[in-house]
């Protein structure tokens, strides 16, 4: 049965602050008991300190993050960097799954290069089902650019046939695509997925100031831009269709995450997902 749980890239100012075993404390005193670790440097005294709240809180640890190849200014080791270090962590933490969080910036450029990029992942996807771990790619938006009348997301489950999938269903709503046929669609080759609703916003009070300034531009601009990351259940998408969907997928872990907060707590916002995924009747998947 698929596990409900947090996706770390919320936490991580709490991290850097008090360390990821009372981070992941506070997480499990609301009621979660699984975690995928993103933008979280994997130092030794981090992964330390996730051991400890996997033996001492019961922490689920689904998944690590990594890249192909490093980023200025992102905390992550890179498979092409760092890959024995990866498996060494994923043995300790008792994990058999990382993923890769975006494209690299520049893969974006053009198809080529993100045919180059698939090839590539696809290599270590095979090197590392070696060692007993599997590789994951995690979808944004962008995959829903065509070429050729083809989806780049489909493009790269082809091309990359033993790298899986990471839907995360706010960005494939943003992407113009439904949630539910969408993982559908990737049953098979899903085993995580992201829940992050899709609120529209209010407008700013700032943008009709810019109206009556005659800066229509400036209004368009926020007209255009109310999309927000929201709480699940706060937001418009259909989490009881989009879990009963994840159910009967091969999905192992949903895994909650809020890009921006607006002004809220992190453990508040993980809390309102939890409270509205349990009235949902989903108490049972944490």
């Amino acid at each position: 049965m698929a596990k409900i749980g947090v996706q770390a890239m919320m936490l991580k100012d709490s991290f850097a602050e008090v360390g990821p075993f009372e981070t992941l404390k506070r997480v499990t005193d609301i009621g979660y008991h699984a975690v995928e670790i993103s933008q979280i440097p994997m130092t030794t005294e981090n992964v330390d300190e996730l051991v400890r709240a996997r033996d001492e809180l019961g922490m689920d640890i689904a998944s690590l993050s990594t890249g192909l190849r490093g980023k200025a200014g992102v905390p992550m080791d890179t498979l092409t960097e760092d890959y024995d270090k990866i498996v060494a962590d994923c043995k300790r933490l008792d994990t058999t799954m990382i993923r890769i969080g975006m494209l690299p910036f520049d893969a974006m450029a053009s198809l080529d290069k993100v045919l180059e990029f698939c090839d590539d992942t696809n290599a270590f996807a095979k090197r590392l089902a070696d060692d007993g771990i599997r590789l994951y790619y995690h979808n944004h938006h962008i995959e829903f650019a065509k070429y050729d009348g083809k989806l780049l997301l489909d493009i790269i489950a082809d091309r990359a046939p033993d790298m899986g999938l990471e839907l995360d269903v706010h960005w494939i709503q943003r992407g113009g695509k439904d949630p539910v046929t969408t993982i559908r669609k990737y049953s098979d080759r899903v085993a995580m997925i992201h829940l992050k609703d899709y609120r529209i916003g209010r407008m700013p009070d700032d943008a009709f100031d810019a109206l009556e300034k005659g800066d229509f531009p400036a209004f368009m601009q926020a007209f255009t831009g109310v999309v927000q990351f929201a709480e699940v259940g706060e937001g418009n998408l259909d989490f009881a269709a989009i879990i009963e969907e994840a159910k009967a997928s091969d999905a192992e872990y949903l895994l909650v995450e809020q890009d921006q907060l607006y002004g809220r707590s992190v453990f508040d916002c993980l809390q309102t997902s939890y409270d509205n995924l349990t009235a949902l009747g989903y108490g049972d998947l944490f």
